[in-house]
């Protein structure tokens, strides 16, 4: 099952891929809790029965333009860092023993084909495709043997970063949570239509191909990053996990590629989809912010 979350005039609410296109899941149904991702995943079972009743109808057209974040609202979202030993090699740094994890804001999320916001503030703007994983049941304690059964669904993520902010400071959260910066989606394809455990992943520049990989290549494999989040937090339906990225990025390269505005950036996850995106402007120009020592 593939679920979008569509905007219109109305708001931006949920719909299932159905015969040739999209089907308001809200309005097929009659049952407006289900406008909302966050509403059919506190349906359970019966939220999935109607959904999958809807797939036999005829769906309408919808532009990718309309398409908003697969994930609009998630309460967190997790980002794995150094997950692949090559992407940790290509910075000089060694694969990691402890689990990298930051944190990105709802803030930096747009749709799937929206403008990627390369901020005002930077001129290190790099590239991250990434597999993404949407939590569909509150977890605690889970063990990776069973944590598969915990996720809704997966989507396409460009981690998308300011590089000079992040390594400005030992913290990465500045450079990885500018505004418009992580677009997600296109759809989230439910957990039981794809095994996470060994998808190509690739990321395109221009056309160009500048990362490719499989996600069997990762070091904390899908399961294990839910046993190691849910061992100090509850995760909750609707929770964002982005999985971390391959080698390939931009500022390895020699010279670096850093993105510029008009850029078209491309992630594909087999089976999952892709998401694309040009490279825009910020509009709001820069801050007066200067460091000061």
């Amino acid at each position: 099952m593939r679920l979008a979350t569509v905007e219109g005039t109305a708001g931006s609410r949920l719909h299932v891929w159905a015969r040739g296109g999209y089907v308001d899941l809200a309005t097929g149904s009659g049952d407006e809790s289900l406008a909302t991702l966050a509403g059919f995943l506190a349906g359970g079972a019966a939220a999935r029965e109607v959904a999958e009743a809807l797939r036999a109808e005829a769906g309408a057209a919808v532009a990718d333009s309309a398409l908003g974040p697969a994930v609009p609202a998630p309460p967190r979202v997790f980002c794995l860092g150094l997950n692949y030993r090559a992407h940790a090699a290509e910075g000089g740094r060694e694969a990691p023993s402890w689990p990298e994890i930051f944190v990105r804001s709802t803030s930096s999320l747009v749709g799937p084909f929206a403008p990627l916001v390369r901020p005002a503030l930077t001129d290190r703007f790099d590239f991250e495709g990434e597999l993404g994983v949407v939590i569909g049941r509150r977890a605690r304690y889970v063990h990776a043997a069973d944590a598969l059964a915990t996720v809704a669904g997966y989507v396409v993520v460009n981690d998308a970063t300011a590089r000079d902010w992040q390594r400005a400071a030992s913290q990465w959260t500045p450079g990885k949570n500018f505004d418009g910066t992580m677009p997600v989606g296109p759809e989230l394809v439910t957990a039981d239509e794809v095994d996470p455990g060994d998808l190509a992943i690739t990321t395109t520049v221009n056309g160009t191909v500048m990362q490719a990989a499989r996600t069997s290549e990762m070091l904390v494999s899908v399961a294990e990053a839910i046993e190691f989040l849910s061992s100090f937090t509850t995760l909750l339906p609707g929770d964002l996990i982005a999985t971390g990225t391959p080698a390939g990025v931009g500022f390895a390269r020699t010279p670096p590629v850093w993105l510029e505005p008009g850029d078209v950036v491309e992630v594909t996850i087999e089976g999952v989809g892709t998401i694309r995106n040009v490279v825009a402007e910020e509009r709001h120009g820069p801050t007066a912010w200067r460091w000061r020592p």
